[in-house]
């Protein structure tokens, strides 16, 4: 089993069978509770280009060629990427692939001269709220209050090269978070 990444837009064909499951969970959670066209809607938001190099990026984890596993980012501001569309595919999940996904997503927003990360994630996600707090991410909300109160829960993280990690100690620390042991 061979898995690699690979950078391309969303609107790549080897990238339609993830686009197309995420749109479909958006719309099965959310519907059109945040806004009329639900998920449809969402998906449309930004066009392809906003995720594509020099200030944005979309990543592919690939597993024999297909796809299993994805994310984006786009500029939010000079020194903070906007990561968006975090997505495992739904044969594929509980393998830490997100967390994956979030590492090389972290790595290239630092070559690309990022130094936080901003995202959200809706009130019907826990299990991205839960992955985002176990990956070190600090909640923009109140941690107590029920996520439904909030709606659109946001977090952000300060960016670390591994450079910086090795000089400050940390490489074991590094190395279990990249490979998500």
């Amino acid at each position: 089993m061979t898995d690699s990444f690979v950078y391309t837009l969303p609107s790549d064909p080897i990238a339609l069978p993830l686009v197309t499951q995420l749109t479909e969970e958006y719309q099965s959670r959310y519907g059109d509770y945040f806004e009329q066209g639900g998920a449809s809607v969402e998906m449309n938001r930004y066009p392809p280009e906003r995720f594509g190099a020099p200030d944005g990026a979309f990543v592919l984890l690939l597993r024999e060629g297909k796809p299993i596993a994805g994310g984006a980012f786009m500029r939010y501001d000079e020194t903070t990427a906007e990561f968006k569309r975090v997505w495992t595919d739904r044969d594929h999940r509980r393998q830490g692939l997100a967390r994956k996904v979030l590492v090389e997503l972290e790595e290239q927003a630092i070559r690309q001269g990022y130094s936080r990360v901003y995202l959200t994630t809706g009130f019907r996600q826990p299990e991205a709220r839960e992955l985002y707090l176990r990956t070190g991410y600090k909640a923009l909300f109140d941690l107590d209050a029920a996520p439904e109160s909030i709606q659109i829960l946001a977090f952000e993280k300060a960016l670390l090269s591994a450079s910086a990690f090795v000089a400050n100690g940390n490489a074991n620390a590094f190395s279990a978070l990249a490979t998500g042991k």
